[in-house]
């Protein structure tokens, strides 16, 4: 049986823990059976990229949201 969360893609919420602690953010993905949130421009962490033909030929590094525990949002009503 799926988990049910209060939390869904396109809410937005407050980090209430952490280093990102006080932003407020757009959820871009939830992974309820791992209860994890990926919030837009929080908790970024760059990451290694090999060259490659297609995407980036040069290498080097690139931001990517990692996930966010989801007791350590709430969701803001009105914003």
């Amino acid at each position: 049986m799926a988990i049910k969360l209060k939390i869904k893609k396109g809410d937005n919420v407050k980090i209430i823990a952490g280093d990102d602690k006080g932003k407020i953010g757009e959820v871009i993905k939830v992974l309820p059976n791992k209860r994890k949130v990926f919030v837009k421009d929080c908790k970024v962490a760059k990451k290694t990229v090999k060259p490659d033909k297609d995407k980036n030929p040069n290498g080097g590094f690139v931001n990517k949201e990692m996930p966010i525990d989801i007791s350590n949002v709430t969701k803001v009503e009105g914003e």
